[in-house]
């Protein structure tokens, strides 16, 4: 039995997944996207703020990992309100105008881009350093201000105390697989590796075992909660653009274009997963339920960067202007506060995205059905 298939079948969590006076459960899943994780600080400020809304578990990767143990630390040493206190110090830090030195600074604007950013000022160096020199040889002392941030303001220890289901996914470099840590194992170094983008950051070592950016694996994870949550909810909080109406035709372009699709590709492939079980729930081919050979049927949700996503470039990734991060919090703030108008009736009874519109596979003719029938 695979991965997925564990997940969906096992869960020691009990059925109930409303709380009294209107609240309702529901996980968190958080993309990483470089600068533009300011966005997910906007939704979870809205979300924190409304009060009807309680979060049992939240994963991320990169960025979205990032954001996610700020969120934990916050409920875990305080509850809503300093949660976002929190998020809002954290992101006012890491933000140029922070309290970091020119030197660190200059690091932390690499890291907080996702891959290797088209016109950026540092790009054609970048791209010629880049084919000679590795992160090795370019941050000899393997340097990483963004680990000091964490440390200061993340209580690891409060964190693995709290209630709160938390995931953060990383990619082993010798295997290529998936390596969750969960809030049992959650330290500054697993959120470092989360996001160490090989091309910039030394891979991240951790009890022998290098791991690189976890976008490559799992952007985000959305499966561990299956089997450790009430909630058959899922919020995503999607940064990086599934569609774009134009054709790239520059290298740059072109490079850009694939590194978002590569890091939307698993995500694609969660959603499939959770298509087809639903798919079989519905059909009466599984039963549903938490308990022995029974099945999670999961609704998912999307809050996305919408029209503001088009204004954005690649480029932006790096842009660390606090005018820039505020920008993307209030558009954050705002999807967030939609989401909520529309939806929130619809958390714990229905998926309000297309499941198999985002995983359908474009051909000219549907594939012939597997023998005893299409699933």
């Amino acid at each position: 039995m695979n991965l997925f298939a564990r997940a969906f079948k096992r869960s020691n969590a009990p059925k109930s997944t409303h709380k009294p006076g209107g609240k309702k459960r529901i996980n968190l899943a958080l993309q990483g996207g470089g600068a533009h994780g300011a966005f997910t600080w906007g939704v979870l400020d809205e979300l924190l703020e409304d009060g009807r809304i309680e979060i049992e578990g939240v994963s991320g990767a990169s960025a979205g990992a990032v954001n996610a143990v700020m969120l934990a630390d916050g409920l875990a040493r305080g509850g809503p309100e300093e949660a976002r206190k929190r998020l809002a110090d954290f992101w006012r830090a890491a933000s140029r105008d922070g309290d970091m030195s020119a030197f660190q600074r200059a690091i932390s604007d690499r890291l907080f881009s996702l891959i290797p950013i088209a016109g950026a000022p540092i790009q054609t160096w970048f791209d010629t350093v880049s084919r000679y020199l590795s992160p090795y040889d370019l941050n000899p002392l393997n340097i990483n201000p963004l680990k000091d941030l964490i440390e200061k303001f993340v209580d690891f220890d409060a964190v693995r105390g709290s209630g709160l289901q938390l995931f953060v996914a990383a990619t082993n470099v010798h295997t290529g697989r998936l390596r969750i840590f969960d809030r049992a194992t959650i330290t500054a170094e697993a959120v470092m590796a989360s996001a160490a983008l090989p091309y910039v950051f030394r891979a991240v070592e951790i009890d022998g075992v290098p791991y690189w950016d976890g976008g490559y694996s799992a952007n985000p994870p959305i499966f561990p909660f299956f089997r450790t949550t009430q909630t058959e909810d899922v919020l995503v909080v999607q940064i990086n653009p599934v569609l774009r109406t134009a054709t790239p035709t520059s290298a740059r372009e072109i490079m850009n274009r694939v590194n978002e699709i590569t890091f939307n590709a698993s995500l694609v492939a969660e959603y499939r997963a959770i298509e087809f079980v639903s798919r079989l729930i519905d059909g009466g081919r599984l039963p549903r339920g938490t308990g022995p050979g029974e099945y999670r049927r999961i609704n998912v949700h999307r809050v996305d960067l919408g029209f503001i996503g088009k204004k954005l470039t690649p480029a932006s990734r790096l842009n660390t202007d606090f005018d820039f991060f505020e920008m993307l919090h209030r558009a954050g703030r705002r999807a967030a506060r939609r989401f909520l108008d529309r939806h929130f009736d619809d958390i714990g009874v229905r998926s309000t995205i297309d499941l198999r519109a985002e995983m359908r596979v474009e051909q000219d003719e549907p594939l012939p059905a597997a023998a005893g029938g299409q699933a």
